[in-house]
């Protein structure tokens, strides 16, 4: 009865697959992603959030908005709190632009509205096609530098110095050296092909520190409890003010293009890797249901603001269950279970350092750097437009003012040396708004 249920819901015989490998594909995926429920809270936490309930809340968000791929388009995606968007949610609104929380979350409401209206118009595929190529790979990359850098920053491992900005931590600490040692224990896992090699880190490091005594006791904090009930989302359940970005438009609408443009990108990237790896994609190397594939993007990140989150995107782990033969939205379905099991282990989670985080955060990073390779580097314009980009965003902590640069960097050369013909009016408009917010001083 089920095996015939689950065979006309998700057509695994037309796809060439079984129930058997669905499983195993969604373990896989869960597997390869399942350190967002540590890093996400740990990052947003960092914006004043609390970290307990954003251990449910990443998972709920995770789980619905697996759930809803799957339910629009039968394909083994799994969806979650994204990297990159999260650092930009706590360093850039919250820290750098001094934002309330609840204030950002109505911003990536208000991002998730725009995203969702952008795609069931079809204006999405015309503005992503209006902005230079150049420019999406200096952001892409950009935000991988970023991440990779708080990781550092976080474990003590790149430190403020006073003569040179940024200098070399203290190699003698435990911790730091402890976080070295996972940043290349975690590469080695991935080059040898390890399921889940940054999930298998963070629980490394996190049992070397029960054994690393501190000032406070030890570098891991004994847990209460190995598993217990999830903690409550109250304090952020429908926290988001959505007032703040209305009031203070001025201030705030760059924020929430420099979200759809970064959830834009890494969504269409990451849905036509993913997909072409599963043989979704027709002759022409399209993904037939391209369409619902965003709107469940755009609506799981609308989701997600109510709940209490950055945005929710596609995620290329999904890759790894693809690739254990993943074809189907029962993968996603088992991912989307997973993460709800999941809840239950909170009390785990909770003990473990922000030193063990580091390898996870370098190692998106260093994932995020892949795109370099599609650079032109023969062409100047692209590589001074995408190295602008990509340097700005970890140097002024801000990945808004790295797509700015960007854009302003990309239109200047443009003009200058004749070549106007080859700028959008999208990109033109948007490098005249950003240069006049600098001369304004609208920050």
């Amino acid at each position: 009865m089920l095996a015939r249920f689950l065979e006309t819901t998700f057509s695994l015989k037309q796809h060439a697959t079984t129930v058997k490998t669905e499983v195993i594909a969604g373990l896989t995926t869960f597997a390869a992603m399942s350190y967002i429920l540590i890093v996400n809270p740990s990052i947003l936490g960092l914006s004043g959030m609390p970290v307990a309930g954003l251990i449910t809340v990443t998972a709920l968000a995770a789980c619905l908005g697996t759930l809803l791929m799957a339910w629009l388009t039968n394909y083994p995606v799994a969806l979650a709190p994204g990297m990159g968007l999260n650092a930009f949610f706590a360093f850039t609104i919250c820290l750098s632009r001094e934002i309330p929380w609840e204030a950002a979350l109505g911003i990536v409401f208000y991002n998730g509205v725009l995203f969702l209206l952008l795609t069931l118009s079809g204006l999405r595929q015309k503005i992503a096609e209006a902005i230079p190529a150049a420019l999406k790979i200096g952001v892409q990359c950009g935000i991988g530098l970023f991440i990779a850098f708080i990781g550092l920053k976080n474990a003590g491992l790149i430190v403020d110095n006073p003569a040179t900005f940024v200098g070399l931590g203290d190699l003698s600490e435990p911790a730091v050296l402890l976080a070295l040692f996972g940043i290349i224990f975690t590469i080695v896992l991935v080059l040898k092909k390890v399921s889940g090699a940054i999930l298998i880190s963070i629980i490394t490091l996190t049992l070397i520190g029960l054994f690393i005594p501190t000032e406070a006791g030890y570098l891991t904090a004994k847990p209460d409890a190995i598993v217990g009930l999830p903690a409550p989302i109250s304090d952020t359940f429908f926290a988001m003010d959505l007032m703040y970005p209305i009031i203070n438009f001025a201030t705030t609408w760059d924020l929430i293009f420099a979200l759809m443009f970064v959830n834009m990108f890494d969504t269409i990237g990451t849905l036509i890797g993913v997909s072409k790896r599963a043989k979704l994609v027709d002759e022409q190397g399209k993904l037939p249901l391209m369409g619902r594939a965003m709107t469940a993007d755009a609506t799981a990140g609308v989701v997600g603001a109510a709940l209490g989150t950055s945005p929710v995107t596609s995620y290329v782990e999904s890759a790894a269950g693809v690739s254990a033969g993943g074809r189907t939205g029962l993968t996603a379905v088992v991912v989307a279970i997973c993460f709800l099991l999941a809840l239950f282990l909170s009390p785990l989670m909770l003990v473990i350092p922000l030193m063990a985080t580091t390898p996870a955060l370098v190692m998106v990073g260093i994932f995020m750097m892949d795109s370099i390779k599609e650079l032109e580097f023969d062409d100047l314009t692209s590589v001074a437009t995408a190295i602008i980009a990509l340097m700005a965003m970890p140097l002024t902590f801000s990945i808004s003012e790295g797509i700015a640069l960007g854009f302003i960097t990309y239109v200047g050369i443009r003009l200058g040396t004749g070549e106007f013909k080859k700028v959008s009016l999208l990109t033109y408009a948007m490098a005249a708004v950003f240069l006049l917010r600098y001369i304004l001083d609208l920050k």
